[in-house]
């Protein structure tokens, strides 16, 4: 049971992998992706959805936009071996309708994006899920990402900041330099979350 389904309040703080949200004069820690902290701001009332996970050494407490998120956050840790940290690196990566169209579609290639899933895990995921995730599925959307190179030395604290928490979702650290570099020379003036969202959609790809 879900002690904690959800939260509304006023948001304390905001990291790149957590944030503190007040209600009732407590201050509840949630972890997010990425995604969902970048809309969120300190000051500001929030609703946010929430699922406790509670294992022997401590009690976790996530956070989403959308209830779909977390839907399939819990749908995911129905695989053996694929535990919340990795239920939540895969919504860091893609939507839960990106994330649920290449389970459905068997597209290993593609859930081997998601940090910590190799060959084994992502066919693990389609064989376990994909009769799981058809109500979340679409069709994947086209981008138009442009792969560049080189960083800005100016945005060297962005930089860091974005690398240390890709690498906190459990991505190589040439990966993350690689996507950091690519988004920097293509978005100079990006702000940490902006970078970051857009470093996860060039690690995607």
């Amino acid at each position: 049971m879900n002690m904690i389904a959800s939260l509304r309040g006023t948001v304390l703080s905001v990291g790149l992998n957590s944030a503190v949200i007040e209600c009732g004069g407590v201050g509840y820690a949630i972890l997010a992706t990425p995604q969902t902290l970048a809309e969120m701001h300190k000051g500001q009332e929030r609703h946010i959805f929430t699922q406790m996970v509670v294992r022997e050494d401590a009690m976790v407490l996530y956070g989403f936009a959308d209830t779909a998120s977390r839907d399939i956050f819990n749908t995911l840790q129905s695989v053996s071996g694929l535990g919340p940290k990795l239920a939540l690196a895969a919504l860091s990566v893609y939507t839960p309708q990106d994330l649920a169209t290449r389970i459905s579609t068997s597209d290993v290639k593609g859930l081997q994006k998601i940090p910590g899933v190799g060959k084994r895990m992502a066919e693990r995921m389609v064989v376990d899920l994909k009769d799981k995730v058809n109500l979340y599925a679409a069709a994947p959307s086209a981008t138009n990402d442009t792969v560049s190179s080189a960083a800005s030395p100016a945005t060297s604290l962005v930089t860091e900041s974005v690398v240390e928490a890709l690498t906190g979702l459990g991505f190589t650290a040439a990966q993350a330099d690689k996507a950091v570099a690519t988004v920097i020379a293509n978005q100079p003036d990006a702000s940490t979350s902006e970078a970051l969202r857009a470093a996860l959609k060039v690690l995607g790809k």
